[in-house]
């Protein structure tokens, strides 16, 4: 993918949709509880982007989770009308945000280039070799 693509995606309605500009910044797996819990599997897939890079339309609502493993809140937005979770934004990093993986029309070409928080992965989920992991945060 190059700078130039556009990204596209939506909820499990169509209520909410949206494009992204431009290629990602990193795409992670994250097992820390709360993701687990947000995204309802063993893992949540995300992109990495840059806030300004994102339009959406329609109707997000939105959950501060105050409970996260590194400490920082984490702002939780999803559809207003199904619930399909669609991105998070740090406190930490308001400039940035976690995109769902699964909520892209076309999720194929992004696989995980390392997974985080580690420490909390069920014990039955395999990470492949070779990509980096941290028990933490990459920079916890």
């Amino acid at each position: 993918m190059t700078d130039q693509q556009t990204l596209s995606g939506g909820c499990n309605c169509g209520a909410v949709r949206y494009a992204l500009a431009g290629a990602p910044l990193a795409v992670i797996a994250c097992h820390c509880t709360s993701c687990r819990r947000q995204s309802g599997a063993a893992f949540s897939v995300n992109l990495i982007v840059r806030a300004d890079a994102m339009s959406v339309e329609g109707e997000l609502a939105s959950y501060m989770d105050p409970d996260t493993e590194s400490g920082a809140p984490i702002q939780r937005q999803f559809c207003a009308a199904c619930g399909s979770p669609i991105r998070s934004v740090p406190t930490a990093a308001p400039k940035m945000i976690a995109l769902k993986a699964g909520s892209l029309d076309a999720p194929e070409a992004f696989a995980p280039a390392m997974h985080i928080w580690t420490r909390s992965a069920l014990p039955w989920v395999t990470i492949p070799e070779g990509l980096p992991r941290f028990e933490k945060g990459p920079a916890a």
